[in-house]
């Protein structure tokens, strides 16, 4: 499971083309770009199942596209990165909307939706290995990913709505 980002970490460090071509590969459905075969490939090796390819290169592709030299803190959670972004002075309730149609994703859905957000959370370090772990599961009939992201999000928000239920009991009453 764990290499290919760390792998493809190195090659960057080494040779810019890399990120380039896997850029370019969010272009196309995922793992269909030849170009970006040999950087995706070699991790898969005899794997037949398509939806872990796919994820596998769709993956590849949002990491070269958030890829920022020097980037400082610890990698974290795409949920946690959409809260801290919901929390900050520029945060708002369309965030949380976005997240929330991203949790909500069928699997045609999802690639566009999840490049979508991590336009939207660019400034963050996020744990692309996480990611594509978590994408792996995302068919589940228990939504383990999803779940994981929500709870994510929500136990990161910054909670303003504790007063809301209170407002609506006093009007009640």
């Amino acid at each position: 499971m764990t290499g290919l980002i760390s792998k493809l970490e190195e090659w960057a460090v080494k040779e810019s083309k890399v990120r380039a071509v896997l850029r370019r590969s969010l272009a196309f459905d995922p793992g269909t770009y030849p170009s970006a075969y040999p950087y995706v490939e070699w991790f898969l090796r005899n794997e037949e199942d398509t939806w872990r390819r796919e994820m596998s290169y769709l993956v590849a592709g949002l990491w070269a596209a958030h890829w920022r030299e020097g980037r400082a803190g610890e990698a974290m959670s795409l949920g946690k990165a959409c809260a801290v972004l919901r929390n900050g002075p520029s945060g708002s309730e369309s965030i949380e909307r976005r997240f929330i149609n991203l949790l909500d994703s069928d699997p045609d859905q999802l690639p566009h939706r999840l490049r979508q957000m991590l336009a939207v959370v660019k400034e963050y370090n996020l744990d692309f290995e996480a990611l594509l772990k978590g994408l792996l599961f995302w068919k589940g009939d228990q939504k383990r990913t999803q779940n994981l992201w929500a709870r994510e999000f929500y136990r990161n928000i910054a909670t303003g709505t504790e007063t809301e239920p209170q407002a609506n009991e006093e009007e009640t009453t």
